[in-house]
Parts: C-alpha cells; structure tokens; sequence
C-alpha cells in the first residue's frame, strides 16, 4: 500500500472502476468552482451543470477517494440520532423537514439514477430498528410516535426484524429505504457532469480559498481558478480555522465486510438502538453476498485499538449470523457529527457571500450529501428552499449548548499533551512498522520505523490549530484528535480541516 493512502481497503474501492480524471494544468475562469468530489460536490455539480451553468470540481484525490469511498450507504430517512432527539433539538417542525429531506435525497438519487442510466446496484429495501439488550421497548414506541409526527406515517412496529438467524425482539420497519454501490454512481455523476461541458480535476490541491469577486482558488502547483462562487464540501471544511469546527465532532467508525452464502440473509438495512450502534446491510458479490456491518466508533486521535474493535464487530456479527464465513474487507471511516445531528449545509459563516460549505455528515453521508447538492443548487441558483434555516451553518439551537460545551471541553482537554512525556522515550523502542509519539525537547515528534527498519521523523503539531497528533496503526496514519485531521505516514494531508502537510524533521 503506498505511503499517502490508508491502509484498509473498503468494499468499494476494492471493486469500483475509478473514472479517469486530469490534473489542472493552466489557470481556468469558471461560473461555480466545487472543493471536494464526493457525494455532496459531485452531485450539486450535476445539478448546476443540469441548469447551464458552468462548473470546476477540483480534488486533491480522485472522484470518491475520500470518505464516500468508505460510507457502507445506507441511504435512509430513519435518523441515526433518531427522531426523539430531533423533534427536542429542532422542533416538530424541524423534525418534519428532516424526514421530508432525506426522502426527497433517495428520491433524488433514484431519479438521477434513471435519468443517467448508471447501473450501480441501486435497490431499494425495507430498513429495520430493533433493539440492543439494554433498551427497553419504550424506546421503540417512543421513536415510532416521533416518526409518525415527522411524517413517516408508514414506519410500523413489527414483532421482530426478517433474520432467521437470532431474534431481534420488536423492531420499527421503515419502508421505502434503498442502497446503492457508491463509486459506481458517483462514476455516472462524473460522465454526466462532463458530459454538460463540466470538468472535473483530480490530483489537484486546493491550497488558498478565498471569497470574493471573483473567488480565488489557489492550488499547489500553481494554476488558479477564479470564479462567482465557492463551494467548499471537503467532508470538514479546510478554509475554515474555527467557525463550524466548534459545532461537530470527528469520529471513527468501523467496518467488516464478511462473505455469507447468496440469499441466506433477508436483503433489508438493520440498525440496533446501542452507543454506539450497529448497521448491517448486504451487497451482492459474484455467487454469494457480503454483509456489511459496522460500528464500534470513537472520537477521532482518541483511541488506538482499531484490531481489537475490529474483532468486536466480528464476534457481535457471527453471534447473530452464524451463516458468516470469512472477512473479506475491513475498513475505517470517519463521520463528523454536529452537536445538534443535522448538517450543515449553506453560506459559510463569517466569510464573503459567495462562499459555501457542505459537511456534518452525522453518519448520513449519501443522503446529507444528495440534501447538499438539492440546497446549494437553489441557493447559487436564486431560489427559496424551505429547508435553509434548517441546515443553515449559522444556525444556533440552545437546546444543543450542552452537547456543544462538552465536545468542547474535550477538544481543549488535548492540548494537554504538550506537557506530557511521549508514548516512547527513544526511537530504539519501535518495532518495524511503528509509530509513536517522542518528546525531543519542548517539540514533539511523530515518529515512525518503517518495515526496512528506516526512521521517520516529522512535527507532531497539526498546522490546523496546533494539537497534538497520535499514531493510529490501524490505519498506519497520523491522526489529530481535536478536529479530526489525518495525515499519511509521510505527513501528507488527506483528511482536513487541516490544508497543510505535517512538517518534516
């Protein structure tokens, strides 16, 4: 595996055909230029290119290569922090919105689908919420009723999810949920754009955004793109120091892609109510199918015992599935989650007018992002959408101060480790394929030995806002557990909100 990507692979990268993409090669003048070429920019430039208007997406990867390569997609308008909790955090009125959105995003992406004609395993299935064993079945009527306030009047209590294998006791059946092969579908998004006289560039880093008029955005190799509006939808903002990083918290999550025999699992998505929860759904592959199943999350730079999560997911899966057979993939993933479990999608705070942003994905990244790309198309378009005040990134909701003061107080708890000793003295401690954090001085120092026994050495500061990084050897990645960053073995950034390499040493 290369030294600038992560270690796992997903089930999709595995098995999707990367569209080819050009570097930008000379500086270019456009109508709406698009940071970030997952779900959320991909699909708002197809939207605009649909209307006429002309659009550059630039990635400093290629289309899909960052955390909507790693999403299992799930594409579902049963909430993850469930419907009680939006109707207390946003209303009745909020939590209608909500319900009403992410259906008009499955409904979205399955017109486009038709609309195209990409053929990328789009079904559509029956989603089930059942209980972990610590719930009671309160929490199911509870949800049910708030489901039912939100508009979802079809969601119904059934006696038990379709698994012949164990018993999930009561269950909530949401009907009309759908999944989908990512990779494929944003493949179909990328020809469609082109198609509409869009372009799209990949391996090209985004290394100044400005608002403005024009917007300015500067790249690392030198060609400039100017044009009327921004679009920044990089999974966490990277034009941004503090503005919306205060608002959502970075976690990972973690995946298992175990092979079971064709058919011997009813096709549905399932969702158990733990903290964290678990999700399971199925892809067909060849002559049997994989489940998928993931969970297990913690704050991101918080933890190191992704092995030991992993082996979790595998015992919680074969438990319920005695039918699995070997693990086929296992992959990480991150998920930013706001404080109050929307997104937030719209004109970036404290910033020019014709800067916009697109991120909190609150582990709905395939629907938030399609919410995105139907948002930001009426809003550079000119036109009134009833769910702006909802995902605004202005937005304040007092209910969700409390949750907004604990992430917080978390995130300053880790400038702690400026002051600590580090997780090794000297680098004669590393094994071949380490890494740790060293103290050298007042610095710290990311340190790691690589399987030829050679040392590397870079600043452990990450340039977003000076945390702290720790080793995740998982993922055989740096990775800032204040704001999320993740950097490669070599330092390079691929996961904001930091723009900048690690330093070397």
């Amino acid at each position: 595996m290369k030294d600038d990507s992560q270690a796992s692979t997903s089930l999709w990268m595995a098995t999707a055909d990367t569209p080819s993409q050009s570097r930008l090669k000379e500086s270019i003048r456009t109508d709406v230029c698009i940071i970030g070429a997952g779900i959320a920019g991909l699909t708002t430039a197809y939207l605009l290119g649909r209307e006429g208007r002309s659009v550059v997406v630039l990635d400093d990867g290629l289309s899909g290569g960052g955390m909507t390569g790693r999403t299992t997609a799930h594409l579902t308008n049963a909430f993850d922090d469930r419907y009680v909790e939006i109707e207390k955090l946003h209303g009745e009125e909020g939590s209608r919105l909500t319900a009403e959105s992410h259906t008009a995003a499955i409904e979205k992406i399955n017109q486009i689908i038709s609309t195209e004609k990409i053929d990328c395993d789009f079904e559509w299935v029956d989603g089930f919420l059942f209980l972990a064993p610590e719930h009671s079945v309160d929490l199911l009527d509870d949800e049910l009723a708030a489901s039912h306030r939100a508009g979802l009047t079809g969601v119904e209590k059934v006696p038990r999810a379709p698994i012949d294998s164990f018993n999930t006791g009561a269950a909530l059946r949401f009907p009309r949920q759908a999944q989908f092969h990512p990779l494929k579908y944003l493949d179909g998004l990328v020809k469609a754009i082109m198609r509409d006289d869009g372009r799209v560039f990949a391996q090209t880093h985004a290394t100044k955004i400005e608002g403005g008029s024009p917007a300015r955005i500067e790249t690392s190799h030198g060609p400039v793109v100017t044009s009327d509006i921004v679009v920044v939808a990089t999974n966490t903002p990277v034009n941004d120091r503090v503005a919306i990083h205060t608002k959502q918290a970075p976690y990972v999550t973690y995946v298992i892609g175990v092979r079971v025999p064709k058919d011997s699992v009813t096709r549905a998505l399932y969702w158990d109510t733990g903290d964290p929860y678990h999700y399971v759904r199925l892809q067909r592959e060849d002559d049997h199918d994989v489940l998928i199943v993931g969970g297990e999350d913690h704050k991101t730079g918080q933890a190191n015992d992704g092995n030991e999560r992993f082996a979790r997911l595998e015992q919680w899966t074969r438990q319920r599935f005695p039918q699995s057979l070997e693990i086929a993939y296992r992959w990480s993933g991150q998920v930013m989650e706001p404080v109050d479990g929307l997104a937030f999608i719209g004109r970036n705070p404290l910033d020019e007018d014709n800067v916009y942003i697109a991120t909190g994905d609150s582990g709905q990244g395939m629907t938030h992002g399609t919410i995105a790309g139907m948002l930001l198309s009426d809003l550079i378009q000119g036109r009134k959408n009833r769910w702006e005040d909802l995902y605004s990134p202005s937005r304040i909701r007092l209910k969700s101060l409390p949750e907004y003061a604990s992430e917080n107080i978390n995130v300053a708890g880790q400038y702690a480790d400026y002051v600590t000793a580090g997780d090794i003295k000297s680098e004669s401690e590393l094994r071949p394929g380490e890494g740790a954090i060293m103290r050298d001085g007042v610095s710290k120092i990311a340190v790691h030995r690589d399987e030829n026994g050679n040392v590397h050495k870079l600043s452990a500061v990450c340039p977003h806002l000076g945390c702290i990084v720790a080793w995740n050897s998982t993922e055989q990645t740096w990775d800032c557990p204040c704001h999320g960053s993740r950097f490669s073995l070599s330092g390079r950034v691929y996961q904001g909100p930091a723009n900048s390499d690690l330093s070397s040493v």
